[in-house]
């Protein structure tokens, strides 16, 4: 019997994105599935309900008739309000889930009793290639968004971070050098701002290093970030602990420490946040100032540039969803160790 994959429409503030394009619903209907859209899910990204009836889609009217009819639940972020409450037992949740700063949200899986498997915890290979992508997206809007904040008319600074003749570069800090932070690096450098670096990995360090001149790479000792933060700009959280709540590197004196008017943009914010004034937001009101500095703790980064976040996701996502069709896909390590919650049960190590 073919499976039922459903796509609901995502509810969370500003967030454009949905977990299918029109081609890969063509994929997965021709591996057998049976694909339920909700009526204007892929508006947000620039998909219209008739691309996917072309690519063989059903268009369900709403919520309610998408979590009925399906049995597969694939979107883009965790449930959200009301979306929980039309998750079922016999539903298999497929999304990113960032359990590990959301004890509520796991509770209220477990008491209904369904099996989730996160996007973030999928890992193969060392990798976690359904986190890639959006990690990397949402680098370079942390860097985008934190050179706007810096403009006076934003409450920033007032700093231009490339810089320019006769004038000092900006600073930059990023906390992590894996894909997120990477990005930010490259962002931040690309733009003329000196970046600093920090990272327990001396590999990653060696290649934030060879990207350029402007570019120091250091280990992450308390002393060491309070001497940077000290003359930052802007301040990027980008460290993952796979599945786990983020550790907290930066401590609420040390951000009191940066300049008035610096940014800090911690995108590690789905985990827990890894500065202690992190707050999550929404795009809504994406910021607020927490000891003279100006924070964006959006929980949806990548949700700002949604065609381009739902190419990239549907395209890291799709093997892996392909995968979920066949009966025995608990017989695949990756997938089977992307569990987070099995029958109502918390089964992910990072979470016990």
């Amino acid at each position: 019997m073919s499976l039922k994959v459903g796509v609901p429409t995502e509810v969370k503030p500003m967030e454009g994105r949905v977990a299918l394009t029109p081609a890969a619903v063509t994929e997965l209907v021709r591996h057998g599935a049976k694909v339920g859209i909700q009526a204007g899910a892929g508006s947000g990204s620039g998909y219209v309900d008739s691309e996917y009836t072309a690519a063989g889609a059903e268009i369900l009217a709403g919520a309610d008739a998408l979590y009925d009819w399906a049995e597969l639940v694939v979107k883009v972020k965790e449930p959200y309000g009301a979306e929980i409450d039309r998750l079922q037992r016999r539903h298999l949740l497929f999304c990113y889930l960032h359990l590990a700063a959301n004890t509520e949200l796991t509770e209220r899986l477990c008491r209904i009793g369904l099996t989730a498997v996160a996007f973030e915890t999928v890992a193969d290979n060392g990798q976690l290639p359904i986190l890639l992508p959006m990690s990397v997206i949402a680098g370079r809007i942390a860097v985008q968004v934190g050179t706007h904040l810096l403009h006076t008319a934003q409450g920033g600074r007032g700093v231009l971070l490339g810089g320019l003749a006769g004038v000092e570069r900006g600073h930059v800090v990023v906390l992590g050098a894996g894909h997120a932070g990477g990005a930010s690096v490259r962002e931040a450098a690309a733009l003329g701002a000196n970046v600093t670096v920090f990272d327990k990995n001396p590999q990653a360090l060696a290649r934030m290093y060879e990207l350029g001149a402007n570019i120091t790479g250091l280990q992450p000792t308390e002393a060491a970030i309070s001497d940077a933060l000290a003359s930052a700009d802007l301040l990027v959280g980008a460290v993952l602990l796979p599945g786990a709540a983020a550790p907290r590197l930066v401590s609420r004196a040390q951000v009191a420490s940066m300049p008035a008017g610096s940014v800090a943009a911690d995108i590690s914010v789905d985990q827990g946040g890894c500065i202690e004034t992190t707050r999550p937001t929404t795009y809504e009101a994406p910021t607020y100032v927490d000891e003279g500095v100006q924070h964006f703790c959006v929980t949806n980064m990548p949700g700002a540039v949604p065609r381009s976040s739902t190419q990239a996701l549907t395209a890291a996502m799709l093997p892996y969803l392909l995968g979920l069709l066949d009966a025995d896909w608990r017989d695949d390590p990756r997938l089977a160790g992307a569990i987070n919650v099995d029958g109502g049960r918390v089964v992910h190590p990072a979470l016990l």
